[in-house]
């Protein structure tokens, strides 16, 4: 099975809890096998079995209590 990497720009992480609390949200999408967060760049490493949806990225990431930027 090929699985896809995409690389969101999220802002509000600090710390390793709030790389804990987006990677957690994320992670709960169908599809989700693996999440990187890094809270010093603010990105996050999503990899899926397939294309996300944006929007249910934006609603785990909002969740979490940060705000998706967009793609990186």
């Amino acid at each position: 099975m090929s699985t896809v990497t995409t690389t969101y720009q999220v802002s509000g992480m600090t710390c390793g809890h709030c790389e804990g609390a987006v990677s957690e949200e994320i992670s709960r999408i169908e599809g989700v096998s693996a999440v990187r967060a890094q809270a010093a760049s603010g990105q996050v490493d999503v990899t899926s079995t397939g294309e996300l949806d944006d929007t249910a990225v934006r609603e785990a990431v909002d969740e979490a209590g940060y705000e998706l930027v967009g793609r990186a």
